[in-house]
């Protein structure tokens, strides 16, 4: 397992296409104005020593000098051992509402966005407790399993979006019933899922249906609650640009508003609390004073261990590059010149 302890020096690397076209644009300034001067004959007999390979050569130096010295500065260091430690928690899955209505920009700066910044901070906020991710909207889809990974679980929520599922609507039982299956752990006494939405759902009476199977399976179910009750437009977007506006079969714009009253349903049935997701300060001292609240279930799980500095072996790297570019000559050398490596001795 490998860590970057300054991932923001591998923006260093951009210098690399610069040097690139610059080493180029000399090379063929230098050539035109070589032909201007004289033939190319009579440049190998005023300059014999004049090497054309060994300038490519030293540029490469410089390259991979320049890359191991980013690479130094970012410092990558990597796990030697894996250990099972025992860590105390519960476990958590966050179903996030990706219908077109999350789209709706009534919420800075649209709900889908604010969704996916409430559970991040939430996540911040954890300690030891494992965490799955559900994506749905007419149907719901496993993003990522119960896991510790909350790197990855940030990772696999910032790839959300609109356009992930082909079913269109909103049906929170089917992300209800997806969820009962990401508990894998029979011992474990809290078993929370977090229901991130509109409210808008289309599933009639199944949603709470599935609530009450969900409750057998020793499941709580909070909701947050994204949006305004005054509501706003879903906008049409091309390249970033909103072109035009949901608009229903009479051809009027469709204004989609907050249903908090199904999400209060869910939870109060569910064993759970309603959040109004508007203040996100709010929201993750409430969920991060909840969770406190709660009986912690003794686990284990596999980390890397004993992370140890590699930036030492691409210092040395860089400064061998560095310092064989200082030394090695532009011109042919004795001993290279009579291996004729690259074929430039004359015929």
């Amino acid at each position: 397992m490998i860590q970057l302890d300054a991932k923001i020096f591998l923006y260093l690397l951009g210098i690399i296409p610069v040097l690139l076209l610059f080493f180029l644009g000399t090379r063929v300034w230098k050539r035109r104005r070589q032909r201007q001067f004289a033939e190319a004959g009579l440049l190998k007999r005023l300059a014999p020593d004049q090497s054309s390979f060994k300038p490519i050569l030293k540029f490469l130096f410089v390259i991979l000098g320049i890359t191991s010295l980013v690479f130094a500065l970012v410092n990558p260091k990597m796990g030697t051992k894996l250990e099972t430690v025992k860590r105390e928690g519960v476990d958590i899955v966050f179903a996030v509402d990706v219908s077109k209505s999350m789209l709706a920009e009534d919420i800075a700066p649209n709900r889908l966005e604010k969704s996916k910044r409430l559970v991040s901070e939430i996540i911040n906020q954890l300690a030891s407790d494992r965490v799955g991710i559900i994506a749905y909207a007419g149907q719901a889809y496993p993003q990522l399993p119960i896991t510790t990974d909350y790197g990855a679980a940030k990772m696999f929520l910032q790839g959300l979006n609109t356009n992930m599922l082909s079913s269109q609507g909103t049906a929170i039982n089917e992300a209800i019933e997806l969820a009962s299956t990401y508990f894998n752990d029979a011992e474990q006494t809290n078993r929370i899922l977090f229901i991130i939405s509109d409210g808008e759902d289309h599933s009639g009476s199944a949603t709470l249906e599935a609530v009450d199977l969900a409750l057998e399976e020793g499941i709580k179910i909070f909701t947050l609650g994204v949006g305004t009750q005054k509501g706003g437009p879903i906008p049409m977007k091309s390249q970033g640009v909103v072109d035009s506006f949901k608009k229903d079969s009479q051809g009027e714009v469709i204004i989609t508003r907050m249903q908090d009253g199904l999400l209060k349903e869910i939870a109060e049935e569910g064993n759970g609390i309603y959040i109004d997701g508007s203040d996100t300060e709010e929201v993750v001292a409430l969920v991060k004073e909840t969770l406190n609240q709660m009986d912690k279930k003794e686990f284990e799980a596999k980390q890397f261990a004993d992370y140890k500095d590699q930036f030492q072996w691409f210092l040395a790297a860089a400064l061998f590059f560095l310092f064989v570019d200082v030394f090695f000559l532009d011109r042919k050398t004795a001993w290279l010149r009579k291996l004729n490596l690259f074929n430039e001795k004359e015929g």
